[in-house]
């Protein structure tokens, strides 16, 4: 499966990495993810996946557990203590970086990414930052996974209390969360990490090295696992909203509208360091 990834900068330095929605897929995922125990059980249990694989069937079910929960808080009428406590949800959940979001959407369906940028940037400077970001998520969502995972029999303790055990809660999503954006990143980094087009076959020996663009061309093969495609509506959508104080509002919506992208996760990247 073939995902597209859009990049651009947002503020200053700050540069927007984000996928393409794709509802569709979105769907078939969730479908195939366990909806019962009895259900998690035979796929564990009739199948001949590996330990890893059965990791990850429990977590996902996991997942999808949480999400069927936060949706019933959301739904709360308003001054009950379900609805508090999705306020309070909102706001744990603001503290994390769009980066994260960003990684957990390299699924391990992803076997090759399309990635769309502003004409006006440098080719190699945008596969160099994917990487960058690709390369500091492996290692700090590692260190959180780990840290998190530590935290959870601690915060299980307070279950004995007459209140939601929200810590345990809480730190059982990070796990999870910091566990999906390590895989993502890992993923990420093997995907333009692949240097193809440095053995061209069709290079004649002797030749002069290849030009940027002739690497591009190369490379956008169907058989590549990133393409690097430059996008002139989005270089024309960054110069109608420029202004010194990086991207507005409604610089956000109109490119997001047009690259089917979460407002919401590419606001952050305004404000992330």
């Amino acid at each position: 499966m073939r995902a597209r990834l859009v990049v651009f900068p947002v503020k200053g330095r700050n540069w927007c990495f984000s996928r393409s929605i794709d509802p569709s897929l979105e769907e078939a995922a969730s479908s195939l993810t366990p909806s019962t125990l009895k259900h998690l059980w035979k796929k564990i249990s009739s199948s001949s996946n590996s330990s890893a694989k059965n990791v990850e069937l429990v977590m996902d079910f996991a997942s999808n557990k949480m999400n069927k929960a936060w949706m019933g808080l959301e739904k709360a009428p308003e001054g009950t203590i379900k609805n508090k406590l999705h306020g309070l949800g909102l706001k744990l959940l603001s503290r994390v970086k769009p980066s994260e979001i960003f990684l957990k959407s390299i699924s391990k369906e992803v076997s090759s990414v399309e990635i769309t940028y502003p004409s006006s940037l440098n080719a190699r400077l945008v596969r160099r930052r994917l990487r960058h970001i690709a390369m500091r998520g492996a290692a700090i969502h590692k260190k959180y996974f780990y840290g998190s995972v530590m935290l959870l029999p601690l915060s299980s303790a307070l279950a004995v209390l007459p209140l939601p055990n929200i810590p345990f809660f809480w730190f059982l999503f990070r796990s999870y969360s910091n566990w999906r954006a390590l895989q993502g990143s890992e993923k990420l980094l093997q995907l333009v990490s692949d240097c193809s087009y440095a053995e061209n076959p069709a290079a004649p020996k002797g030749s002069e090295p290849e030009s940027e663009e002739s690497k591009h061309k190369f490379h956008s093969s169907q058989d590549s696992l990133w393409v690097l495609q430059p996008s002139k509506d989005l270089q024309e959508l960054l110069d109608k909203h420029a202004e010194g104080n990086g991207l507005n509002d409604t610089a956000i919506s109109d490119i997001c509208k047009t690259f089917s992208l979460n407002a919401t996760d590419v606001s952050k990247f305004r404000h992330s360091m």
